[in-house]
C-alpha cells in the first residue's frame, strides 16, 4: 500500500482539490486497495468543515465529487502514517518540515514536482480570487496527479 497525503493551508481548497482529483484517477485505473489518498491543512482554521463551495463546484464541473471530504491538521504522526507529503506550496513545504521527526521513511516535497506541462512550482492559493482560479488550481492539479500515478506505477490517466 502506498500513502499519499497532499497538503495547503487550510485543507479546504487546494488539497482537498488535489486528493478528490488523485482519488478519482487511482478508482479509474483500479488501484483503490494499493493506493491511500488522503490531505491536510498546516492551519487549523477549518477542521471538520467541507471543502470551499467554489473549489467543489469547480471540481464538479470536471466530473470529481468532493462531498465527502472534511479538513484535518496536518500531524507530525503524518510522517510516518503516509510515504508521500506533497505541499501545495514552499510555505506550507516548510510549516510541514518544521514538524519532522528525526527518523521518518516519507518522502517530503512539493506536489508541482510531478507536473510535465506546467512550469510552476506552486498551486496558488485560489480562496481570495475569483472562479478562474479554482479552474487554473485544478489544470495545475490534474496534471501533477497524472505525473503521480504514472511515478506510483498507474498509466497516464
Amino acid at each position: 500500500m502506498v500513502r499519499v497525503l497532499f497538503v495547503c493551508l487550510g485543507n479546504i481548497c487546494r488539497s482537498p482539490t488535489a486528493h478528490a482529483v488523485f482519488q478519482q484517477m487511482v478508482d479509474e485505473q483500479g488501484l483503490g486497495s494499493t493506493i491511500l489518498v488522503d490531505s491536510a491543512g498546516t492551519g487549523d482554521w477549518h477542521i471538520g468543515r467541507p471543502p470551499d463551495p467554489r473549489a467543489s463546484a469547480a471540481a464538479q464541473q470536471r466530473g470529481v465529487d468532493m462531498s465527502a471530504l472534511r479538513a484535518r491538521q496536518f500531524q507530525a504522526d503524518d510522517f510516518h502514517n503516509f510515504d508521500y507529503i506533497l505541499a501545495m506550496d514552499e510555505d506550507n513545504l516548510r510549516d510541514i518540515l518544521a514538524q519532522e521527526p528525526g527518523s521518518h521513511s516519507a518522502q517530503v516535497g512539493l506536489f508541482l514536482d510531478y507536473a510535465t506541462h506546467f512550469e510552476e512550482r506552486e498551486v496558488p492559493d485560489p480562496y481570495y480570487g475569483g472562479d478562474e482560479g479554482f479552474e487554473h488550481v485544478l489544470n495545475l492539479i490534474e496534471d501533477a496527479a497524472r505525473g503521480l500515478l504514472e511515478r506510483l506505477g498507474g498509466s497516464r490517466a
